[in-house]
């Protein structure tokens, strides 16, 4: 046995033991089960205010539940590090959500074990990304042979990497996109239904799985906020904005090609403008682009302050898949952007596209400098993003949501 291997098991003494003195007891009857009751597992619990596809699913959550329906929520965590700020706010919500317990025989419940024994009363097994699908797929439907079983992609995973390889030819990226290609192509063929987060990345899962009747369309979930007496003019705003977590490579990307190929362009023109950088998980790389003129603010509580304020938002990705919700947070709030091919995937940015979308470092700078300075193009922009954001509406997300776990 490895060292590595002795130690998770000292781990998991430790934590059984932990658990046996406070008398962590597993009981059923502690959860709520209704006539429809459905398994959610990701990778972590949730973190809605950190990255898009925990918003995301976060807003499924809530309609579920809004529709009575009992939800069972379980992150794919080492056992002994199952702890999360989020856990109470997603009880608090009514969420069953599973955390390390023991058995009458003074046994850990892990994850797997607590899997095994709801799985028997779940209507519906909703799998969050490729690998959580491939890891729980099979005890899941071991447990329950009946059982219906969702595959969300968030993202097309291959083509995301696919993207990212052809910017920088490493030969690695390449391997790793066929590898996840792979996995993800098994996992639709496994799966009862699968999502798909937006018509590009479904029409480009379709050339290599052509099976429409299984693929379903559930984007991200933004309601357009009406522009109130507190909304701020363009004269009363000023700066950049970037948002998006760093455990995410396309963020660091753009924001490295913001930083030195971007921004020395537009400051040419705006000397005195700053740029706020918004988001969880800073690596080193990104902490070394700090100036006087570069924030890197790191996470805030509270994005809408920043997204209230700023003259414009940016998100020059270079690569990437599904639907940014970067790009659909700037729209909530009215706040015109730019970005590239990738970023507006997915919206119908429609004729705004051509003041809002470019893909050069001069012609993104450019459209900058235009929409910062130009009060007219600014506010043309900005009346335009409650149209672009209409297909993404609460309603909307909640028929596609109940026609796959009623059918």
């Amino acid at each position: 046995m490895s060292l590595k291997s002795l130690k998770n098991q000292f781990k998991i003494y430790l934590l059984t033991k932990k658990l046996k003195k406070n008398k962590i007891l597993f009981n059923e009857t502690d959860f709520t089960f209704s006539s429809k009751n459905v398994l959610i597992v990701d990778e972590i619990i949730p973190e809605f205010n950190k990255d898009s596809g925990s918003r995301r699913l976060t807003e499924i959550i809530k309609l579920l539940l809004k529709n009575k329906v009992s939800v069972f929520l379980v992150a794919d965590l080492k056992q002994y590090k199952y702890k999360s700020d989020y856990l109470q706010i997603f009880i608090d919500l009514g969420v069953n959500v599973y955390q390390p317990s023991i058995d009458n025989k003074g046994k850990l419940v892990t994850k797997e074990v607590f899997i095994q024994r709801i799985s028997p009363k779940m209507n519906v097994a909703w799998l969050h990304r490729p690998m959580v699908f491939n890891k729980f797929q099979s005890l899941i439907k071991r447990a329950n042979p009946s059982i219906k079983l969702v595959f969300d992609m968030v993202d097309f995973h291959y083509i995301r990497l696919l993207r990212e390889y052809e910017l920088g030819k490493d030969e690695a990226l390449k391997i790793q996109a066929e590898k996840f290609l792979k996995i993800e192509l098994e996992n639709c063929k496994q799966a009862d239904s699968v999502i798909a987060i937006s018509k590009s990345d479904k029409e480009l899962l379709k050339q290599h799985f052509n099976e429409d009747d299984k693929v379903f369309l559930i984007s991200n979930i933004h309601q357009h906020l009406d522009k109130g007496t507190g909304f701020f003019k363009f004269e009363d705003r000023k700066n950049i904005l970037f948002v998006g977590s760093f455990r995410h490579d396309p963020n660091n990307d753009a924001v490295k090609y913001l930083k030195e190929d971007i921004m020395p362009l537009v400051w040419q023109s705006l000397p005195e403008v700053e740029v706020n950088i918004v988001g969880s998980y800073i690596t080193e790389d990104i902490k070394s682009l700090a100036s006087h003129r570069f924030n890197l603010l790191g996470f805030v509580d509270d994005i809408n302050v920043a997204l209230s304020s700023a003259k414009l938002f940016v998100a020059p990705l270079r690569f990437g898949a599904g639907i940014k919700g970067k790009i659909g947070q700037s729209l909530e709030h009215s706040l015109p952007l730019v970005t590239t091919d990738v970023g507006a995937e997915g919206f119908d940015f429609k004729n705004q596209k051509v003041i809002m979308v470019a893909n050069s470092a001069e012609e993104i700078a450019q459209k900058i400098i235009a929409l910062y300075t130009n009060k007219q193009l600014w506010e043309a922009a900005s009346d335009s993003c409650e149209n672009i954001l209409k297909p993404f509406s609460l309603a909307t997300t909640e028929t596609q949501i109940l026609q796959i776990i009623n059918n």
